[in-house]
């Protein structure tokens, strides 16, 4: 056998061997985590007037977000420790049928029940921290609590809390309130008369937080306090002190400020009188 025709045959072979090792190794797609190439379970959309429970949630956190009292939930699904609630778990957010929300201020005053209504439009005390003046007709029963007028078509009427500089806005994403600047132990002030629902530091982020439900629809909360001197199921009136400014759960002093309505955030600026 020559030497151009042992060329012939061993040149195609080599050049097969190259082409395999040099071939492209399959793709593979590690975009995903392997944690999401696990089996999850599958979560079943709630029904209405229910919650389904995920993964970092709290009972506490859960009833903010819908404006109940974290006992009534509790109470509603027959839960002995309000801690223990699991992932996947169907909670009822909503009272059952014939059944009050006996936690959400159904003791308050007429008086006090008067300040959340909504008021003829009319002049309003632009001092932060002091409970609004009607400028309009008088009304007996909202007089007598301090009651104000609420921005228009607002449905409640609120004060500010605290006086102080506007840190931060509202930002449905980012930050669920307004964020009030001052000295460490400002009084804080129930913005409205209500019922505390909440008084304590279990919600993560918050601190030392207080809440207060005014009526089926709105509910405030106050967070970062230093103190608290409100207990929960205590009504307060508007202008009443219930905390001390602090910087709890917060990288410096402040009063972080919500309003809820159907549990939902909304911007505080819309129900309150301009500074």
């Amino acid at each position: 056998m020559n030497i151009q025709r042992i060329f012939c045959i061993v040149l195609p072979v080599a050049l097969g061997a190259c082409s395999t090792r040099l071939s492209k190794a399959p793709v593979v797609d590690r975009s995903r985590s392997s944690s999401a190439l696990i089996s999850q379970p599958a979560f079943k959309p709630a029904p209405a007037g229910y919650y389904r429970v995920r993964a970092g949630d709290t009972l506490y956190r859960i009833a903010l977000e819908h404006g109940q009292h974290y006992r009534d939930v509790a109470r509603w699904n027959h839960l002995q420790n309000p801690d223990q609630i699991e992932v996947n778990q169907l909670l009822r957010i909503v009272p059952p049928a014939g059944e009050a929300n006996v936690s959400a201020g159904t003791n308050i005053t007429a008086a006090e029940r008067a300040v959340t209504q909504v008021q003829p439009a009319g002049g309003v005390s632009a001092i932060p921290g002091t409970p609004l003046t009607l400028s309009g007709p008088e009304n007996a029963s909202s007089k007598a609590a301090g009651a104000g007028v609420p921005a228009a078509s607002a449905g409640i009427a609120l004060a500010w809390p605290v006086r102080g500089p506007i840190l931060e806005t509202f930002d449905q994403a980012r930050n669920k309130g307004i964020n009030i600047g001052g000295a460490a132990g400002a009084p804080i002030q129930a913005a409205a008369a209500g019922r505390v629902v909440y008084a304590g530091n279990g919600l993560r982020g918050y601190g030392h937080l207080v809440i207060v439900k005014h009526n089926a629809t709105f509910l405030t909360a106050y967070a970062h306090n230093r103190a608290l001197l409100v207990k929960e199921n205590e009504t307060v009136t508007q202008g009443q002190r219930i905390a001390e400014m602090g910087d709890s759960d917060a990288n410096r002093v402040m009063l972080h400020f919500e309003v809820r309505k159907q549990g939902k955030p909304v911007d505080p600026l819309q129900y309150l009188p301009k500074p």
